[in-house]
């Protein structure tokens, strides 16, 4: 799987290497420069169709559209998924937190029941299955 990646990942550096280098050629353009430039051109095209290329390997990979909004606005990738997880992680203390509690209620409002009606709390607990206190 690795491979599928750095294959893709070694033809965008060249990618981004042969635009950058276009850019050069054309910021300080030179009727003498348009072999060069067109060469580049090609090397453009080329690219695109190894990128394409790549595109098939990797067809049942997605990404969420929030990881090119990070890019987008110049932030690292990478930042998205220490997020996600950052924000999974207090949602689920959160989530714990919310079960704990319910379980102390469940257990108080078994106490304060099994005061009041002894006798239907057994019968509960025992059709639960659950043994009665001593």
């Amino acid at each position: 799987m690795a491979e599928k990646f750095d294959s893709l990942e070694e033809h965008l550096e060249k990618f981004v290497e042969n635009i950058r280098q276009l850019g050069i050629i054309v910021s300080d353009f030179q009727p003498s420069s348009q072999t060069g430039l067109n060469q580049k051109l090609n090397f453009m095209v080329t690219g695109l169709q190894d990128i394409d290329k790549c595109r098939q390997q990797l067809h049942d990979i997605s990404v969420p559209l929030e990881v090119f909004e990070y890019i987008d606005q110049g932030r690292n990738p990478q930042l998205y998924t220490k997020e996600c997880l950052e924000r999974a992680l207090a949602k689920n203390e959160q989530v714990k937190g919310k079960i704990d509690t319910m379980k102390k209620f469940k257990s108080l409002l078994i106490q304060e029941l099994t005061k009041v009606f002894p006798e239907d709390m057994t019968k509960y607990k025992a059709i639960r299955g659950e043994d009665p206190p001593p």
